[in-house]
């Protein structure tokens, strides 16, 4: 199993009332199949252990599934340079260049010629589930990734009630407290990634990348920046010694690293490929089931919608 690398994190009811069995039972009404020549792309449900079978992988009541998108790959840059070639021969032919509309249907008919022939490219995203309490984690670099996965389960579900989480302080508050402070609270540490955006048009960036935050003045500078308006977009922490992420001012987790001694408790527990790959989903969600309460509560709590 790939260990998340990046979390966007939703909240279910508590618990959420769906069984293992009718879970399974829905997602298998989109099954993945792979793009017709006609289509640009198409998107389904696969086992997660990349093998044929269940399409939830249960360990001790923690489920993970997972989405297959396949695309055809057409730049529009070969679209155009056909085109061009087409409309130069029609120029040629009929004395006078094509208008907007012959242009118009030519791009049409290119592309629709051109996509049968295109390469495909796969990606698998990664969702993991927590029923009890109430967490949906996707592995996506980016909130509008993580909406693609999240629009094709409520086409596919019955019923799902997710929502965003959200906090009493903002991430974006939390971490220039931090910073302001010199330090992150309860078992959170800051390392030595950061980003700093002042608002407005220009948007005027200062990135400290693999820098210490802390002596040779660099803490004095932050403040400064800080004390001008700037506010933190990204900040690198560790947790518990146990895994280390950068946290960004939507309350995205990314480059979530679980760390060494957590990957060889896990391969220690198996014998066989399937046995490691329950360890270690049975391990990675052991923490992030005590990771993202932590996290919510350094940022003051969650805000419960009544």
């Amino acid at each position: 199993m790939a260990w998340f690398r990046n979390l966007i994190v939703y909240r279910l009811p508590t618990p959420w009332n769906i069984t293992l069995e009718k879970l399974e039972e829905q997602l298998k009404r989109v099954p993945f199949e792979r793009c017709s020549g006609s289509e640009q792309q198409r998107s389904g449900w696969i086992s997660p252990n990349g093998k044929e079978g269940a399409l939830v992988h249960s360990v001790n009541r923690q489920w993970l599934i997972s989405l297959c998108t396949e695309q055809r790959l057409l730049p529009s840059s070969v679209i155009q340079d056909e085109v061009k070639e087409r409309a130069e021969a029609m120029e040629a032919q009929q004395g006078y260049a094509p208008g907007r509309k012959q242009l118009r249907e030519l791009r049409d008919r290119v592309a629709e010629e051109l996509l049968p022939r295109a390469f495909t490219r796969r990606r698998n995203t990664y969702v993991w589930i927590d029923p009890t309490n109430g967490w949906l984690s996707i592995d996506a670099s980016a909130l509008a990734k993580a909406e693609e996965v999240v629009e094709m389960l409520r086409k596919t579900l019955d019923d799902f009630p997710l929502k965003l989480v959200h906090t009493q302080i903002s991430s974006c508050s939390a971490m220039a407290d931090w910073l302001a402070g010199g330090e992150a609270p309860g078992e959170f540490t800051i390392d030595r990634d950061c980003e700093l955006k002042a608002p407005g048009d220009e948007k005027a960036t200062v990135r400290y990348v693999r820098h210490p935050l802390e002596g040779d003045g660099v803490d004095e500078e932050i403040k400064a920046h800080l004390a001008r308006g700037k506010i933190p977009t990204r900040l690198a922490l560790t947790w518990n010694d146990r895994l280390s992420f950068v946290l960004t001012d939507r309350f995205e987790v990314k480059r979530l690293a679980f760390l060494d001694l957590i990957k060889e408790e896990a391969e220690k527990a198996a014998e066989h490929a399937d046995e490691q790959f329950d360890a270690d989903f049975a391990l990675m969600t052991g923490e992030l089931a005590r990771f993202l309460p932590a996290l919510v509560e350094a940022l003051g709590g969650e805000i419960i919608e009544s």
